[in-house]
């Protein structure tokens, strides 16, 4: 009888990507999504150091181009990239503001991005991705500690760490699938003229997806609100 490597509340190596892992751990084609941003762009730098073959796309700009809300976008991406061994998505768009204030276009926005670009870069991946290849996706911390004014951003960021659970299970002896909840980057509070601390590094935060890349993980939902020890 074969054996359930992946139970409910439990989630266990798989062994496919934990042999591959061994075999491979640089050189990999790594589609990153999002590889301009500030977490993006220290993803890209954190596995390049690490031998890894990067292939970065953005949103706008030179280079490989994806919109996260078009499916036709992100299904000639990959028809452009040829094979992969992971994908990274670090990109998405979700608004901010009162629920009270949110509009119908606000919602659709945050859920149409955010959340079905992420599904859909998963979806449109399989069958590109090497078998025992991966997944990892992006939510953030609001998803499980929400404040005032971040309805539809909490919304989509928990509906994401939900996709990937429900996900891993269905893309068992096939493909990893994993999300990282980043806390406050510190890069991003000094944009907004706040002190970067609390916040976590975006170098520190590529730690965190390099090692779930590099690793043998699915269905973890990876919270990264500070630097690793």
């Amino acid at each position: 009888m074969e054996q359930d490597w992946i139970t409910v509340n439990q989630i266990t190596p798989l062994p496919l990507a934990q042999l591959l892992n061994h075999e491979k751990l640089a050189g990999m084609r790594i589609l990153v999504v999002g590889s301009s941003g500030i977490i993006g762009s220290a993803i890209v730098t954190a596995l390049s150091e690490r031998s890894q073959d990067i292939i970065e796309a953005t949103h706008n700009g030179e280079g490989l181009t994806a919109d996260l809300s078009d499916m036709r976008s992100l299904k000639a991406l990959y028809d452009e990239v040829g094979q992969l061994d992971a994908v990274v998505c670090a990109a998405g768009v979700a608004q901010f503001g009162p629920l009270q204030q949110l509009s119908d276009a606000d919602f659709t926005q945050s859920i149409e991005n955010k959340l079905m670009g992420q599904v859909n870069l998963v979806r449109c991946g399989i069958g590109k991705v090497t078998k025992g290849g991966s997944f990892t996706l992006t939510s953030g911390g609001l998803s499980q500690k929400p404040a005032a004014g971040t309805t539809a951003v909490s919304m989509v960021g928990a509906a994401v760490e939900a996709f990937v659970k429900g996900a891993a299970i269905d893309l068992k002896d096939h493909y990893r699938i994993n999300v990282v909840s980043p806390g406050w980057v510190a890069e991003s509070r000094m944009q907004m003229g706040l002190d970067p601390m609390p916040g976590i590094w975006g170098k520190d935060l590529a730690e965190y997806y390099t090692d779930i890349i590099e690793g043998s993980q699915t269905g973890q939902i990876i919270q990264a609100e500070t630097a690793k020890s």
